[in-house]
């Protein structure tokens, strides 16, 4: 998968209140993302565990440089988004 600096990998859950929280409101600030549902592929549940100490914690973000946040809230994600951009 290519992602430019400014986007990033979001791993979810459906049911996941923070996971639909975070959505929400990244999409009111027109930031864009990829989604993807760690129950449905199981590789992805092994990337959030790799970052998590073994926990499936979502929202797990992952972004162009490799490095993660776990359930962040907008202000530090759009700090690093200016940081990989710029």
């Amino acid at each position: 998968m290519t992602s430019s600096p400014e986007t990033f990998t979001m791993y979810t859950t459906p049911w996941c209140g923070y996971c639909k929280r975070l959505k929400s409101q990244l999409d009111r600030e027109g930031i864009s993302y990829d989604i993807v549902d760690i129950e449905q592929i199981p590789e992805a549940a092994q990337i959030v565990e790799s970052v998590n100490d073994g926990n499936q914690t979502v929202p797990t973000l992952v972004y162009s440089d490799g490095t993660s946040m776990t359930n962040p809230s907008v202000m530090q994600i759009k700090e690093k988004l200016a940081a990989l951009g710029g």
